[in-house]
């Protein structure tokens, strides 16, 4: 019998189970949840974290109707007098929002009408209801109309849940997943109050004086001020990444990932894939991010030999770091960039509670927003408000360094004459003038401290400045780790015109050890062949250089070889 399918994109808890597909048991939050439920509860988690799976799972625990055998064998089964006394017991309305993204407010109406219309239709069958009147069964098909009237929308929910409580004479669950990102989408676009007083006003009816209400789940990445959105709610209960509860019930833990690699004869990769996808803290919790998980198990299971990349980040414009990359120097100092990507920690206050129209209003709110969004963890336990924060691993450390190249880049590119003349020192085969050019570049962004992130991390740092910098070089053709002799060079450049190829290798110089690593990288280029493709390619001088940096310094040797003409 084959492996269990790894469930990429699948969010449906019934089609997980049934349909063969690996997962990673969190039914333990039904427990929990019920242990210490609020009227109103919401979880905050970053994106990819698995909350819409979690909805769903929830769904179908508490619907009337279910199929109690999905939850064989899994750790809320084991409860038996907890779920005689809730599995299937109680009507369920279920909505995600995680898909409202329209250019213009009119647009993002309607498909939050759509949301609507898709959930009324689950229960046509109340038109059938011989408890619900005829004036409810003409209420009930409003909730059918595309083109819903303000008042229909906004008391819609509330609506559905007392035609449901009249119908089952049981009180009803709501659930809405990803409730904020109508929020965040219209900020983006430029209509937030008009989504604000939409969600608000539908949250009210439904959330806030609504007597067939049980309880309600709400899933988001912000908790948005309750000013803004929860106005009038008693007390809702809150779930951040700061609170105990619930804490392993969003996210794999260590345990987690360690039986999932087991399971798919995949062990000898736990090292990197704790390096590159662990590291978040939540409440008292060390998880990884599931997305990241389960895509690179996926990775592996088609070729070994993939390296570990991005998966998370590239599921997202990763603005929240770019916005804050770009105020280095305006309220966010370049030491503390260094010491975050460095691997170090750096303490701020943490504003939980924000509004998506403020968030990059102040470097402070910028903080709370990398914070609540995953880029950021807490290191430690947080002292009231105050929390150090730290990135949580090598993906997202990644993150960070791309964007500061791309600053980088985007500042060099007005520096023309410094730049043409460290290109003119490396062709003419001149390290001592290459060796302070870089460095005066280099005093223009940030460096990256002696801590214990991998060397090759560093590496690989220096080696995208050297990268930015070369790129704008007019008729070089600029490669990098590319094949060449029995290995992988950093850099190799041709200059065809006259016949010059150059092969760099960068070296991070752990505590100042510059002529001992500008060496090393000379006899890695040396050992391996790397001038084999440009010697192919009919370049007749050939400079090696060795660049060892450490932080804001650097230095360069270079050997030179000239070959015979043919």
């Amino acid at each position: 019998m084959g492996k269990r399918k790894l469930p990429i994109g699948i969010e449906d808890f019934a089609e997980i189970i049934t349909q063969d597909f690996y997962y990673v048991d969190k039914t333990g939050m039904i427990k929990e949840l019920l242990s210490n439920w609020g009227k109103v509860n919401l979880f905050t988690r970053p994106r990819r974290f698995g909350k819409s799976i979690n909805m769903s799972m929830l769904r179908y625990f508490f619907e009337i109707g279910t199929d109690k055998s999905l939850f064989d064998g899994l750790a809320i089964s084991e409860e038996i007098e907890l779920c005689e006394r809730y599995m299937g017991q109680f009507p369920v309305i279920s909505i995600t929002l995680k898909n409202i993204d329209a250019g213009n407010f009119e647009a993002s109406r309607l498909m939050i009408t759509r949301v609507i219309n898709e959930e009324a239709r689950r229960f046509q069958f109340l038109l059938d209801s011989d408890r619900l009147s005829k004036q409810d069964k003409r209420d009930f098909e409003l909730l059918f109309d595309r083109e819903m009237a303000d008042d229909t929308l906004f008391s819609s929910l509330k609506l559905l849940s007392e035609l449901l409580q009249k119908h089952y004479g049981h009180k009803v669950i709501i659930l809405v997943d990803e409730y904020d990102v109508p929020l965040a989408k219209a900020n983006q676009r430029g209509y937030y109050k008009n989504m604000v007083d939409v969600i608000r006003n539908i949250f009210n009816a439904a959330l806030k004086t609504n007597s067939n209400l049980e309880f309600a789940v709400l899933t988001g990445c912000l908790r948005v001020s309750k000013e803004s959105i929860f106005t009038g709610l008693n007390n809702p209960k809150m779930y951040t990444l700061s609170e105990a509860e619930c804490d392993e019930q969003f996210g794999f833990t260590d345990e987690e990932v360690r039986e999932m690699l087991v399971y798919y004869e995949l062990s000898e990769y736990y090292d990197v894939t704790r390096e590159w996808y662990d590291g978040y803290k939540i409440g008292r919790a060390n998880v990884y991010n599931p997305w990241d998980v389960i895509n690179w198990c996926n990775q592996l299971l088609t070729n070994p030999n993939k390296v570990p990349r991005s998966y998370w980040a590239n599921s997202s414009g990763n603005e929240e770091v770019q916005r804050f990359i770009q105020k280095m120097g305006n309220g966010v100092t370049k030491t503390q960039i260094e010491r975050l990507i460095s691997g170090e920690t750096v303490q701020k206050k943490i504003e939980e509670q924000l509004t998506y129209d403020t968030m990059y209003d102040s470097v402070e709110n910028m903080w709370s927003l990398l914070y609540a969004t995953g880029y950021l963890t807490q290191s430690e336990t947080p002292s009231g408000n105050l929390v150090r924060l730290t990135i949580p691993n090598t993906e997202v450390r990644s993150i960070f360094r791309d964007f500061v190249l791309k600053l980088f880049e985007k500042e060099i590119a007005q520096d023309g004459v410094t730049v043409s003349a460290f290109c003119e020192a490396l062709k003419s085969g001149n390290a001592a003038e290459a060796e302070k050019l870089f460095t005066a570049l280099m005093k223009n962004t940030i460096s990256v401290r002696d801590t214990a992130v991998r060397k090759e991390f560093k590496e690989s740092f220096y080696h995208g400045l050297l990268l930015g910098i070369l790129g704008f070089k007019d008729g070089w053709s600029v490669d990098s780790n590319r094949e060449s002799g029995e290995g992988y060079y950093d850099i190799a450049i041709e200059i065809e015109e006259e016949e010059i190829g150059i092969i760099i290798e960068v070296k991070y110089a752990e505590n100042a050890q510059f002529e001992q690593e500008c060496q090393k990288a000379l006899k890695q280029i040396n050992d391996n062949d790397y001038t084999a493709e440009l010697v192919k390619d009919g370049m007749r001088t050939l400079l090696k250089y060795g660049i060892a940096c450490y932080k804001s310094q650097c230095k360069i040797v270079v050997e030179s070889e000239s070959l015979p003409l043919l």
